[in-house]
């Protein structure tokens, strides 16, 4: 679908146009809904917020979300009906294999999509220039995983991955980074994507003892695979990219969470804060209705703050002129998060940190 033309969106706001609308591709139920709601409430939070302000220009921005359940095939269908309704972007896609199903759909239609929840490089190489991603690459991740395992003398490194295009990226990253430092991995073992059959794994994996595994997939697998894994006597580190999703996985571990390792692409969302996470966290308290600062929502927050710069940046509500006001956000603060978009420059950070949970459901680092 072509974006509107001058004259068509001209003549659209004559007519009283009041929406900008985004389409957004998540799990909203299955064993990773945790990761989509999360990422649409952070989302939601900033955008109501520019709303109750009068929006951009006096156009609302209408955020629409259709759940995938974390399946490639509903994540494409959804794509092609956001693209049938002609909406002005796609926002927050959660998911490797999901987007990366949807990503033939956005290169032919020149659908914007910002934000996707993945750090694959399949997704980044070769670059597209309708995708802009907020956060560092699963390069990124597991390459200071692999530092800080090494840096402890920890040399006997095991993978467990999710069986698609998300494992399989956090596992090449893995490889990348141990070759580096000439290493291997002891051994690697699979699990399906949305489901929690680990045994086989934890027996593959446990057997080798390795000093530390790093895991690549969702919260209720990881969470199945390390309880599991301790209780056949496991008793090594385990380490997670960001993409587990940090507050559902302590969750789904409870007391078991103590120790557990997950390196992060978003700034810390709790404590005394300031900038960006302060706004965040005065948002959740002024929401209400339970919701917990967390680090999936923390990235919708600020990636909904980010969008809505180029927005304000962008000359109309066209998709070139808001892809234009994204290539202009170079050396961007966005409250203590830097975002370093351009001509050529799709990937607008490289931050990375690691984090520990602790057996009362917090977050050291």
């Amino acid at each position: 679908m072509a974006a509107l033309s001058l004259p068509a969106l001209v003549q659209a706001q004559a007519l009283g146009r009041k929406r900008i609308v985004l389409g957004q591709s998540a799990p909203l139920t299955g064993p990773a809904a945790q990761l989509g709601l999360q990422m649409q409430a952070g989302a939601k939070l900033y955008f109501d917020a520019v709303n109750a302000s009068g929006g951009i220009a006096g156009s609302l921005i209408d955020l629409q979300t259709l759940d995938d359940g974390y399946e490639p095939q509903r994540c494409e269908a959804n794509t092609a009906k956001f693209i049938e309704d002609d909406v002005l972007a796609l926002f927050g896609y959660v998911g490797t294999p999901t987007t990366l199903a949807a990503l033939p759909l956005i290169n032919q239609h020149h659908m914007p999509l910002f934000a996707p929840f993945t750090g694959a490089e399949a997704l980044r190489v070769p670059m597209s220039r309708w995708v802009f991603h907020l956060r560092a690459s699963y390069y990124d991740e597991t390459a200071l995983i692999v530092n800080q395992m090494t840096n402890l003398g920890l040399k006997k490194i095991s993978v467990f991955y999710q069986n698609d295009a998300y494992g399989k990226a956090g596992l090449a990253g893995v490889n990348r980074a141990l070759t580096s430092q000439s290493l291997t991995t002891v051994a690697t073992a699979t699990v399906e994507r949305n489901t929690v059959d680990v045994a086989k794994a934890v027996s593959e994996l446990v057997v080798g003892r390795p000093e530390a595994i790093v895991m690549v997939s969702a919260y209720k697998s990881c969470a199945a695979f390390i309880r599991e894994a301790r209780k056949a006597g496991y008793g090594g580190v385990f380490y997670n990219v960001s993409f587990v999703g940090t507050q559902a996985l302590s969750d789904e571990l409870g007391k078991e969470a103590l120790g557990v390792v997950v390196s992060q692409v978003m700034p810390y969302p709790f404590g005394i804060a300031h900038g960006v996470v302060a706004d965040y966290q005065a948002a959740v308290q002024k929401a209400g209705n339970g919701l917990r600062p967390n680090y999936t929502g923390m990235e919708g927050f600020l990636a909904a703050k980010v969008f809505t710069e180029a927005l304000r940046r962008a000359k109309t509500l066209t998709r070139e002129s808001l892809i234009a006001g994204l290539e202009s956000l170079s050396n961007y603060n966005a409250g203590g998060f830097t975002v370093n978009f351009g001509p050529g420059r799709r990937v607008a950070s490289s931050f990375v940190e690691l984090s520990m949970l602790t057996g009362d459901g917090r977050v050291r680092r």
